[in-house]
């Protein structure tokens, strides 16, 4: 399958909670094969199910050249202070803030032979985990912003091409 054109901010699926996968069907397993070759494409960390239109708890990640995917993912730990990273979003494109996220993540839940699975790491690794899921719960990284770089951001969103 061929990648997905990703939904922009402003579209009700990125601001709607995930619904949990019930079942792994063909459905599911094509949702997982579009979702791994959308985030094959250079520059991407990673794609949230809302993000290509569907509202279900999966996303594909590309982190130092490792590919995969998870599904209904949990955020069961962070470590360490937040702190303020350049993060940016396919879904906002263009537009790299300053925002919270703790150094170290931690994600459990199933791959498609239902097999529990379990994603961890710091850095970028930490960071896409923390995103990714936020992405499934309804939350954008502007969300996260403080106030002033939120202001400066919804500010850069009004004035950009694709709005």
């Amino acid at each position: 399958m061929p990648e997905r054109p990703i939904r922009l901010f402003g579209d009700p699926v990125l601001k709607t909670v995930s619904s949990p996968v019930d079942l792994v069907d063909d459905r599911v397993r094509s949702l997982v094969e579009d979702l791994v070759d959308s985030v094959r494409l250079p520059g991407r960390a990673g794609v949230a199910a809302p993000q290509i239109g569907v509202n279900l708890r999966v996303f594909s990640y590309n982190v130092d050249g490792e590919i995969g995917y998870i599904i209904n993912p949990v955020l069961v730990e962070v470590t360490g202070d937040p702190e303020l990273v350049d993060e940016g979003c396919l879904s906002v494109p263009g537009l790299w803030h300053k925002t919270p996220r703790h150094p170290f993540a931690r994600v459990r839940g199933i791959d498609l032979e239902g097999n529990e699975i379990e994603l961890a790491g710091e850095g970028l690794m930490a960071q896409a985990l923390q995103h990714e899921t936020d992405h499934l719960d309804g939350v954008l990284y502007l969300d996260r912003l403080e106030k002033d770089e939120r202001r400066a951001a919804m500010r850069a969103v009004r004035e950009s091409d694709w709005f």
